[in-house]
């Protein structure tokens, strides 16, 4: 059975995004298809695609390598970030459907649960799926497919959300929400802006290892351990 190209790049970038792969080191052909359990064929293909979305890089004479992003780089995609998430949320009061409403607010309720009562573990998962349920509420396939792709790229330059005050942080998930369901355009976008700033000063750029080295990867493809 052929592995789709689409199954080794989510992998493949999944692995990069939290440093299996550190920066600078190798990816060859031959070693990604034996660690994946795929053919060399969806490797080269999905080798492509992560190159066209800027988390590889072919060398003379080297081949295909993780990119190594510089400090000003990580910077303009948080930037970008922060302009286009508040347009996906005045894009979702006008286009939210009940089923979002449903999902952001139990993810609200849940997340100010859990901050209430210290309960850090799981708070940047949650954070994650709040981001993700409302840029799709946004109806746009383009933003989404966007701002996905600027999520795995802040989190591989800057490591797993995480903020030193997730209470407020979880108010003002909510305080969105509220917006959202109110079909208040302005004020999401608004609340949304302000929110993306904060998170965005309290980020600080990953540490990246000098050596280049491969850590056993968690994504199998083609193996006993896939992960769907």
């Amino acid at each position: 059975m052929r592995i789709p190209a689409h199954s080794v790049c989510t992998a493949i970038r999944d692995d990069i995004v939290s440093g299996v792969y550190e920066r600078g080191s190798r990816l060859t052909e031959e070693l990604l298809a034996r660690r994946y359990g795929v053919s060399r064929v969806p490797v080269r293909e999905a080798l492509r695609t992560l190159e066209a979305e800027g988390f590889v890089v072919t060398r003379r004479h080297v081949g295909a390598q993780v990119a190594e992003p510089t400090a000003r780089e990580a910077a303009d995609l948080l930037e970008v970030r922060v302009l286009l998430e508040p347009l996906a949320a005045a894009r979702a009061a006008q286009r939210r459907t009940q089923a979002h409403l449903k999902v952001l607010r139990g993810l609200v309720r849940l997340g100010q649960e859990r901050a209430r009562a210290g309960q850090s573990d799981d708070l940047a998962s949650l954070g994650n799926w709040f981001h993700e349920t409302l840029v799709q509420a946004s109806g746009s396939q383009g933003l989404t497919s966007l701002l996905t792709q600027l999520h795995h790229k802040v989190t591989w330059m800057y490591g797993a959300t995480s903020t030193a005050r997730p209470v407020e942080t979880w108010a003002e998930h909510g305080a969105i929400v509220d917006a959202v369901a109110r079909g208040d355009a302005e004020r999401a976008r608004s609340l949304t802006a302000l929110h993306a700033e904060h998170a965005a000063a309290g980020r600080r750029p990953r540490a990246v290892a000098a050596n280049g080295t491969v850590r056993p990867s968690q994504h199998g493809v083609n193996t006993p351990s896939v992960r769907n």
